[in-house]
């Protein structure tokens, strides 16, 4: 049958094409995106409406007012249900509203156990906006299974948050041991993937109750769009979360949603540059007498190499090192790079520069950053898909200027 003598009336696109026995980059190309039935458009059109008529009261066909559904919108949704091995997928305007609407499925008393090196922007959203609300936050060291398993509060926790790789240390945590720990609790274990993708860890497999993702970063992978996703096989969670989207109203908008799912068609080739260039500049800060440390899952140095190792099929394109010398030296440093350019973020193709205790942590209190290991020398590079050649170069270039 052509694509063209479809049913006009059913939803479109379909939320339950996720082809789940396709390859990872047939998913990305395809999962959630049959060619548009009415015209056989390849390419998922921009819906830009806000409503859509009705063909009876109580009667629509699928859509009803893009807050709550968009056309655009589920089929990134369902794309990225199907990348992550979920059932269900929720799109937000940000990663920190993907955050804030899970989130909102708590109740005044709740207790969360939290990765204690989390994206700055997660550390100030859990104390400053939910903590006054009355959920109560611990933040632990999750490379430290004893320590995530003593913070359990019996009948009150009810949620693990995992950051794995942590931003911006890049620890590693064993999520299967985390999900051991939350169903022993009847808690959620939700992990961000936001640094692995699911390209190169598949946290779901391994049992956890959700997924997010600033969807900024990798998955848009151009640094021309802001969004945030949720995703779940859990049914009661998912009809949470569509709720609470629906009623909070932190969508995003179809243009970013296209732009994203233009950016998932590439995200295996992308991951497989970004780590190839990571892992060249991580042996080559490695041996430079510059530094003092080298943070990269993928160096058998790296304090939970092993675990990495175990759980993700590659190690991701972020490096993090420490830089000799004082703050004033790092500021020279990441100020003398012309290739790797000084901004937050990440996850783009382009490479980025940051002192993380001045930009993307500075909300972090000091002697928290000093607690879990933020150096103020602390440089991450966000490493782009470049030549390898002008990359490493640039960085030597700027150990020299910084002097």
């Amino acid at each position: 049958m052509s694509v063209l003598d479809d049913d006009p009336t059913a939803p479109w696109p379909p939320r339950d094409h996720l082809i789940p026995d396709r390859a990872f980059g047939t998913r990305a190309i395809h999962a959630g995106q049959p060619p548009e039935p009415r015209t056989g458009a390849v390419m998922v059109p921009i819906y830009q409406t806000s409503t859509y008529v009705q063909p009876a009261v109580g009667e629509h066909l699928g859509y009803e007012y893009s807050r709550t559904g968009n056309p655009t919108r589920a089929a990134l949704e369902t794309c990225l249900a199907s990348l992550e091995g979920a059932t269900y997928g929720a799109c937000f305007s940000s990663g920190s509203a993907a955050t804030a609407t899970l989130l909102h499925s708590l109740r005044p008393g709740d207790h969360v156990i939290s990765s204690d090196d989390v994206y700055g922007g997660t550390y100030r959203q859990f104390n400053t906006v939910f903590a006054p609300m009355g959920i109560e936050f611990t933040f632990v060291n999750m490379t430290n299974v004893d320590e995530v398993r003593a913070a359990v509060r019996p009948g009150t926790t009810k949620l693990l948050w995992v950051e794995t790789p942590t931003n911006p240390l890049l620890k590693c945590v064993d999520i299967a041991a985390m999900c051991d720990i939350a169903r022993a609790a009847s808690a959620m274990c939700v992990v961000d993937n936001t640094f692995a993708t699911p390209y190169f860890q598949q946290p779901m497999a391994l049992g956890a109750t959700a997924v997010v993702h600033s969807t900024t970063k990798y998955v848009g992978g151009h640094s021309d769009v802001v969004g945030g996703a949720v995703v779940t096989s859990d049914e009661a969670l998912a009809n949470e979360i569509f709720r609470l989207q629906n009623g909070i109203g932190a969508t995003p908008g179809p243009q970013d949603c296209f732009l994203q799912l233009r950016g998932l068609k590439t995200l295996h080739l992308r991951m497989q540059a970004h780590e190839a260039n990571a892992t060249a500049l991580a042996e080559f800060l490695s041996e430079h007498a510059e530094v003092d440390k080298v943070l990269y899952p993928g160096l058998d140095s790296h304090p939970q190499h092993a675990v990495a190792a175990k759980q993700m099929s590659g190690f991701g394109g972020m490096v993090s090192f420490e830089l000799k010398g004082d703050l004033a030296r790092a500021e020279r440093f990441v100020a003398s790079c012309k290739v790797f350019s000084l901004a937050e973020s990440l996850g783009g193709v382009e490479s980025l520069i940051e002192l993380p205790a001045a930009m993307t942590h500075a909300s972090v209190p000091p002697d928290v950053r000093k607690a879990i290991g933020i150096a103020d020398g602390l440089v991450r590079l966000s490493v782009g898909v470049e030549d390898l050649t002008d990359l490493r170069d640039d960085l030597a270039e700027a150990f020299e200027a910084s002097r």
